[in-house]
């Protein structure tokens, strides 16, 4: 089997290929080939027997993606995105790489008569948005109210579209939240999440920009890796003509997370955390929606968190 994966350099590619070469096969079949895909080359994962392509390039040029696409993957992790805060920030940018990138790709597959290639897209809870019911469920209208949402919308009915043709064998997943995310703050809008959590814990200030009324949908990066990797092996026919679904998070405010890191950490890590409202970032994040019904993820198989406690336990247990 060869899997391509764009975005491989950023943490969920790098910790989805270290998963992928941990489990050796995808759907039954051996992985005898990866070819990561980013702006910069990706780093070379320790493997044993699967041949690896490490490709720099700029998949919003034309043709960027040819190399990628040349030996007709079986499946593609199409991850590569501008993130929210920084989509916002820049209109062209979050175009080219959120959606022209992403019909770039399902035309290659196209010209490519590569039909029976799964494409696995990571979207977002961003894609929704306005006025919304208490509870949603996968088939609330999406109504974004930011560009990363409204690109990652675009994406998806292509991916919807090209499925529907017989053009290729898409899925997309929307992502909640991701926490706890390692390493450092990116451009993320909700990259605070993550921060008030992870840096008290590693015994470093962080900023809280919004409300702690502010409730959010979350899961942890090992759901996430779980769920990229069943993405890829739920079979088309069980997807049915719409191809985009929430994946099972949990609701938590942002006084729970707080109250959790106290239960963990004491009342020390949670006096690390200032509290500095920024207009900004609030109004990107408030207005995601922070409660779904996800029934259809879960007869497909995908399986969320059991708690915020345990999404900060498997942090500190260096499973995240």
């Amino acid at each position: 089997m060869h899997i391509v994966i764009t975005g491989a350099a950023g943490f969920l590619g790098q910790q989805l290929v270290e998963r992928l070469l941990a489990e050796g096969e995808l759907n039954g079949q051996t992985i005898r080939h990866l070819t990561l895909v980013d702006m910069a080359e990706p780093p070379m994962p320790a493997t044993d027997g699967v041949e690896v392509t490490r490709l720099a390039l700029d998949i919003t040029e034309p043709g960027g993606l040819d190399a990628a696409l040349a030996a007709g993957p079986d499946v593609i992790y199409h991850l590569a995105a501008v993130v929210s805060a920084a989509a916002e920030t820049d209109l062209e940018l979050g175009m080219r790489v959120n959606f022209d990138a992403t019909r770039a790709l399902l035309e290659g597959c196209h010209a490519r008569g590569l039909a029976e290639t799964r494409l696995v897209m990571a979207s977002s809870v961003a894609a929704y948005g306005g006025e919304l019911p208490e509870v949603l469920d996968d088939m609330t209208a999406l109504q974004p109210q930011n560009s990363y949402g409204a690109q990652k919308a675009m994406s998806e009915l292509l991916i919807n579209d090209y499925s529907r043709r017989g053009l290729v064998d898409g899925r997309v997943l929307r992502l909640p939240t991701i926490i706890i995310r390692p390493g450092r703050p990116n451009a993320a809008a909700s990259s605070f999440a993550s921060s008030i959590l992870r840096e008290p814990l590693n015994g470093e200030e962080a900023v809280c920009p919004v409300s702690t009324d502010l409730a959010m949908f979350v899961m942890s990066p090992e759901k996430v890796i779980e769920a990229l990797i069943h993405g890829a092996e739920v079979p088309g026919d069980a997807l049915g003509p719409f191809r985009a679904f929430m994946l099972p998070g949990i609701t938590v405010t942002v006084a729970e997370m707080l109250e959790t890191l106290r239960q963990v950490a004491g009342d020390e890590a949670v006096a690390r955390v200032r509290h500095e409202p920024d207009a900004r970032i609030s109004a990107i994040v408030s207005g995601w929606p922070s409660r779904f019904t996800t029934r259809r993820a879960r007869e497909l198989g995908f399986r969320g968190d059991g708690s915020l406690r345990e999404i900060v336990d498997a942090f500190l247990n260096g499973k995240a």
